[in-house]
């Protein structure tokens, strides 16, 4: 009994979303791979998302994501999901890491159906757009998962393959890129449904995703700061017309009533994804600029120069032709300002 007590005792250990979809996935794959393996067909049309068979099993919309049709897709898969959601569960609760696993895995399904449905309309080749691309597997979760790390922890370093140190900001880009470069060259299935889940987690993430504060018990929804906005995904010379266009989208869901509203000194925190809310936002954002503020009087440290011995002399009145700098137009530094905000923020609470 002691021998089986540290692995039940782990599996026990991991959120129940994070433990049934791990197995949901690890079911769905191991039978996918035995109809092959006995059969030799891998036309499944009831688990995979084939665009001309899906609408007589439906199910196929959210299943599709369970099914990893080769050994090396499931150990990569394994790899990475279960231990990413195991952390979103334990952050953001289990109601909300199950309601992002079904937005990120379901709508992108339901764009790469209607998306080859507009190919098969345009070009009338059935065999091909219809029944020639069977969608499946958990690229478009992970591209999502990449979304949520960046916008919970940006400036994080991962190693990838031991040689290479990158920020996980960078990952997401980098991997649709890939899914570009494979679609443009004729891999259009699966590596298309990359693109739809990177934006379909980034619109929830940012307008929809429930935040509960627990110490005031309010909720928010999304992430309005501009360290999230569209524009900070793309190069400087794309801002232009993605903020104009974003703008009016914006402007007409707001219309419509097609985004959830928050309290307005949310708005201004940048609607915070920690425990704790408001509260954890204003900690979090004081240990930030306390660390720069730190590094500044330490390059300022440096730079100045180092004096031989005690000096035990009254400090000289400056001689008048010495420029006196001048306090009274100094302007606070932006570490400086954002410790003033928390502050004032605390002292109001």
């Amino acid at each position: 009994m002691a021998i089986l007590s540290t692995p039940l005792q782990y599996l026990t250990s991991i959120p129940p979303v994070t433990r049934a979809f791990t197995a949901a996935t690890l079911a769905s794959s191991s039978l996918y791979l035995w109809i092959w393996w006995t059969t030799g067909t891998t036309y499944i049309p009831w688990l995979t998302l084939v665009p001309g068979s899906s609408l007589f099993y439906p199910w196929t919309f959210a299943t599709s994501a369970l099914v990893e049709v080769s050994i090396l897709e499931l150990l990569v898969t394994m790899a990475v999901i279960p231990a990413s959601l195991r952390y979103f569960e334990r952050l953001w609760g289990t109601v909300e890491t199950l309601k992002f696993i079904v937005v990120c895995v379901t709508v992108p399904n339901l764009i790469v159906f209607a998306f080859n449905w507009i190919e098969f309309v345009a070009t009338r080749n059935a065999d091909l757009f219809l029944y020639g691309m069977q969608y499946h597997g958990q690229m478009a979760l992970f591209t999502s998962v990449l979304v949520a790390f960046t916008q919970l922890i940006p400036e994080h370093q991962v190693q990838i393959f031991g040689f290479f140190r990158v920020r996980v900001k960078t990952l997401p880009m980098a991997y649709l890129t890939f899914s570009s470069v494979m679609t443009f060259i004729g891999f259009q299935c699966p590596y298309i449904i990359i693109q739809f889940g990177w934006f379909v987690s980034w619109i929830y993430l940012r307008f929809y995703k429930r935040n509960i504060d627990t110490v005031s018990g309010t909720s928010t929804y999304g992430d309005r700061s501009e360290t999230f906005a569209l524009t900070s995904w793309f190069p400087p010379f794309l801002h232009a017309p993605l903020l104009a266009l974003g703008n009016a989208v914006h402007k007409v869901a707001a219309r419509l009533h097609l985004l959830p509203t928050s309290a307005p000194h949310d708005i201004e925190s940048g609607y915070s994804q920690l425990p704790g809310g408001a509260r954890a936002e204003a900690e979090r954002r004081r240990t930030l600029a306390l660390k720069a503020l730190d590094q500044r009087l330490a390059n300022s440290a440096n730079n100045s120069p180092v004096q031989n011995g005690p000096s035990t002399s009254q400090p000289s009145r400056p001689s008048p032709s010495t420029p006196v700098p001048s306090t009274v137009d100094r302007k606070p530094s932006p570490a400086e300002m954002d410790v003033a905000d928390t502050g004032s923020l605390e002292s109001e609470r």
